[in-house]
């Protein structure tokens, strides 16, 4: 009888949160209360420094990688392994960490996880300094490490405290969050790079420590409903929301990995172009113009977040219309990659493409679960995206010393895979949950 009452209380407790969300949603909208909305913009911002500070933890160092190839005598392909082995960790580490914040607190995962992010980035900055490669790399090892505990977990968190047209909106902000910092990162790591070229090492402490602050003063993460699960029942429900909702889940991965994959891809494809003949730019010049595409993506993934209002038919359209704007516009550049501008304005509509595609991908798996599962599902999610950006650099860097049209041939390919695939498997509901 007791243990029915505590349960009761704790589900009445997590109620009233979930109710003082969805009031908040409708003072937003309505204006009545100033201070719950402004209350609302204020967790909005906490999370949204999150996948931020993750996003600088590659994007910055995009610029650096020639000089840094230059300064410790590496290879090109040694170069790439910086993003690369980042990524690579963290995506094996985001399920058992999403598992964790199943079991445990989303909160309890993305503090420590912060700490170390930032702890790290002291320890590649010196291995820079001392030219010893491999103290970078696994500087970089246990940054990716604590990457897995930091934006995965925030899309479980946003699942967790917004509903209805409020989340897609946070979701929306979140994936332009992620754009933002993709913009501002390469110019950041460009201008930190005129102080000297490892600079941007010693920056993610202090990125991480205005994240750690947000987190800790400004989100109230609601309590659990229900006490944590036996791991053996855990995983049996993983695997039997796979049964069911595996033949649009499995393809929305696909896509979200394919569409980071490319973007990173290209990236370190531009950044090296630019530097080459008959280009010669480099620096914050360098930095602004790698900030074009990813401009367009973060003004339509924050415009797509908050249109989409867990509306699945106009979900549908958004995602095909993206692909299909990747694939038509990588497949010319097959044709377009010799003239730089119009390389970088066919670069920035397939950067919109994948704008309009991410927030739905992310609000319909955030929404295709329930919270006890939540961080798993998002987990396994972030995993791959974070594969995709792992494998990029490398793979553009080695089929580069092969032939440049190689590189575009393959990626438009495969948006058309996807978006064959997203066509013919992805239906959402008319409203998604």
């Amino acid at each position: 009888m007791e243990r029915t009452k505590s349960r009761k209380l704790r589900i009445f407790e997590s109620d009233i949160v979930a109710k003082d969300h969805a009031q908040a949603e409708e003072e937003e909208a309505g204006g009545s209360k100033p201070s719950k909305s402004k209350g609302l913009v204020w967790e909005f911002i906490a999370i949204a420094t999150i996948p931020m500070v993750l996003v600088f933890g590659n994007s910055m160092l995009v610029p650096i990688l020639p000089e840094m190839q230059k300064e410790m005598n590496i290879t090109k392909f040694q170069s790439s392994l910086v993003i690369t082995l980042f990524s690579f960790t963290a995506g094996l580490f985001i399920p058992v960490l999403g598992y964790l914040s199943d079991r445990f607190t989303r909160k309890s995962i993305i503090i420590p996880s912060l700490i170390i992010y930032g702890s790290a980035g002291i320890l590649a900055g010196f291995g820079a300094i001392w030219k010893l490669y491999w103290v970078v790399m696994a500087a970089r090892t246990i940054q990716g490490l604590a990457a897995a505990g930091t934006a995965p977990i925030a899309m479980a968190l946003v699942g967790d405290l917004y509903k209805g047209g409020t989340q897609s909106k946070a979701l929306g902000l979140t994936e332009a969050s992620n754009g933002t910092g993709k913009v501002l990162s390469p110019i950041l790591g460009a201008l930190l790079a005129l102080i000297v070229w490892y600079a941007p090492f010693f920056a993610f402490p202090l990125f991480c420590a205005l994240s750690l602050c947000a987190v800790i003063w400004l989100i109230k993460e609601p309590k659990k409903e229900k006490e944590p699960e036996k791991l053996k029942t855990y995983i049996s429900k993983i695997g039997e929301i796979f049964r069911k909702k595996g033949k649009w889940l499995i393809p929305a991965f696909f896509s979200g990995a394919l569409g980071l994959f490319i973007l990173f891809g290209v990236l370190f494809y531009l950044s090296n172009i630019l530097e080459d003949d008959p280009y010669k730019i480099d620096g914050v010049i360098k930095g602004l113009i790698l900030a074009i595409p990813l401009l367009g993506m973060v003004t339509t993934s924050y415009i797509t977040g908050s249109v989409i209002k867990k509306n699945g038919i106009l979900m549908r359209w958004l995602m095909n219309i993206g692909l299909a704007m990747m694939t038509v516009t990588l497949a010319a550049s097959i044709f377009f990659f010799k003239n730089i501008y119009v390389f970088v304005g066919l670069l920035t509509i397939s950067s919109i493409g994948t704008g309009l595609l991410l927030p739905c991908l992310n609000t319909m798996i955030t929404g295709s679960v329930e919270r006890e599962q939540r961080g798993a599902i998002t987990s396994l999610y972030s995993s791959l995206r974070f594969l995709g950006v792992a494998a990029g650099p490398p793979l553009f860097g080695w089929v580069m010393e092969k032939s440049d049209r190689a590189i575009f041939i393959s990626v438009s390919a495969l948006s058309l895979i996807a978006l064959a695939l997203v066509f013919f498997l992805i239906k959402p509901d008319r409203k998604v949950n």
